[in-house]
């Protein structure tokens, strides 16, 4: 078991270690058999062979173009980054962490601060696994909506484009809130309702065909700020949305 896992095994709430850690793919499993992804079309695309192997180099690049009007993934990197504000030493969350392209970023920013990033696709995380050579990144298939870590285990969460696609996503709100610690950041991205219609008809819509919710403009700045955290900020560009917010100091 490398080092960087055993590190984060530390973060775990203590009833939720494993009894014998599942490492066998360079990962910790706590999934098993288990699949908590849902049946959608988007859902089932991200447990894949395939998507995996184009996700880094055509998928985000042309989701990126265009439904937020990016120039490319650079630019998602940069702002990642700056709504986070990751300093040396710091732990770091990437939750939903798909082939672990953001990861890699945090575990460079952090030096050798503990960076974890946490998605429930075995396919996406054998790539990130394999494109890894960072020896302060732990990779974990698990569930985003019941993260094991202990309540401020982390200084930053990020989770870009991947709440949409998760079954519960205020749950993973929660979760993250949970896991952040005082003064930590958390980082998000996801979809937002543009058009003429009632968000909840552009939704019902959107995600009957293709399992990706829309979500109304002001439901995941609501969320993060029903869970405590302040200076909660969105930026709005094509059809997606950046949210940052942090959790104030404790008094």
């Amino acid at each position: 078991m490398s080092l960087s896992i055993e590190q984060a095994l530390e973060l775990f709430e203590p009833d939720r270690r494993p009894g014998k850690a599942d490492v066998s793919h360079g990962y910790l499993d706590l999934l098993g058999k288990e699949d908590p992804t849902g049946d959608g079309f988007g859902q089932r695309l991200m447990v894949s062979r395939m998507l995996p192997q184009i996700y880094q180099r055509f998928w985000r690049p042309l989701g990126g173009r265009l439904l937020m009007g990016l120039t490319g993934p650079e630019e998602e990197h940069r702002l990642a980054l700056e709504m986070l504000s990751i300093s040396a030493g710091d732990r770091v969350l990437d939750v939903a962490c798909g082939p672990g392209n953001f990861t890699r970023d945090f575990a460079a920013a952090t030096e050798q601060g503990l960076v974890v990033g946490l998605d429930a696709s075995e396919t996406m995380l054998e790539v990130a696994v394999r494109e890894t050579e960072s020896a302060n990144v732990a990779y974990i298939r698990g569930d985003a909506c019941d993260l094991p870590f202990r309540d401020g285990s982390f200084d930053a969460v990020c989770c870009f484009a991947a709440l949409y696609l998760i079954e519960e996503p205020i749950k993973a709100i929660g979760e993250i809130a949970r896991v952040l610690a005082p003064g930590g950041r958390v980082a998000l991205l996801s979809s937002c309702h543009r058009g003429p219609l009632p968000a909840a008809a552009t939704n019902r819509m959107v995600q009957g065909l293709s399992g990706v919710r829309i979500f109304d403009r002001d439901e995941l700045t609501r969320a993060l700020a029903d869970h405590g955290l302040v200076e909660v900020d969105q930026q709005v560009s094509g059809f997606a949305q950046f949210v940052s917010a942090e959790r104030g100091l404790a008094l």
